[in-house]
């Protein structure tokens, strides 16, 4: 128990730190491209630049990736302490914006969330949320771990996580693809497809409907998926005792 406390403490400061990294590079871009504040719709962004920052996001997933295969001992240890540290590190990266530069204004501001491999639009609240519910995973397979249960995810549960996400993924995405599909001058849906800047075909779109129905479904799945992993594993812990 004790070396569990050990390791998640070091992960939540990992995670924390590599939130404020991500917040500075994000207030850097801003001051670059949005001197008066960050708003939609967005502004074109030169390729090269565009380029470096894809990289720069592939290469946040390897490292949060990276440190859950490292901590962890089990495939489904390494999953609960990846999908935990990219909790932390998404939930403080909102956390340090509030505090420097006042951002956003309410749960309900949109933001660009990913660029990978189109940009992922949405209410703040729909990833803070989707984070709430990756640490609660996450310390559900901990926390049965440490009983001694094999905590594998079975075919069913993984399905229903899959699916769920899949869909909470559609919701953020469905804003940028219908606009480029509805745009007659656009004919490029991949961000880095074509030639010219980043956001070009989208840069005059301000995005007013989030789809909070395919979010709900998405997580209702998610939830039923630990509900339902909770559920077994409850059980089998139960029979061991």
């Amino acid at each position: 128990m004790k070396a569990y406390l050990h390791k998640i403490t070091w992960l939540t400061i990992f995670s924390i730190a590599m939130g404020f990294m991500e917040t500075a590079v994000v207030i850097y871009m801003r001051k670059l491209y949005y001197p008066g504040g960050f708003s939609f719709p967005l502004i074109p962004i030169d390729m090269n630049i565009a380029l470096i920052e894809f990289l720069r996001e592939a290469a946040t997933i390897i490292m949060l990736a990276g440190i859950g295969i490292l901590a962890g001992r089990t495939s489904a240890q390494k999953f609960a302490f990846f999908i935990y540290c990219f909790a932390i590190w998404d939930l403080f990266y909102y956390v340090f914006l509030k505090l420097f530069i006042n951002w956003p204004a309410s749960f309900f501001t949109w933001d660009i969330l990913f660029l990978i491999p189109v940009p992922w639009l949405g209410p703040v609240l729909a990833p803070c949320i989707i984070s709430i519910t990756m640490i609660l995973l996450a310390f559900t397979i901990i926390y049965f771990d440490i009983k001694d249960c094999n905590t594998s995810l079975i075919q069913k549960e993984w399905l229903l996580f899959i699916t769920g996400c899949l869909i909470v993924l559609f919701s953020f995405m469905q804003n940028y693809c219908g606009y480029i599909v509805a745009e007659p001058n656009s004919n490029n849906i991949l961000t880095l497809s074509g030639s010219g800047s980043l956001f070009t075909n989208i840069c005059k779109y301000v995005p007013t409907t989030y789809n909070w129905g395919a979010f709900i479904i998405g997580e209702f799945i998610i939830l039923c998926s630990l509900f339902l992993f909770a559920i077994r594993m409850k059980k089998l812990n139960d029979s061991i005792k």
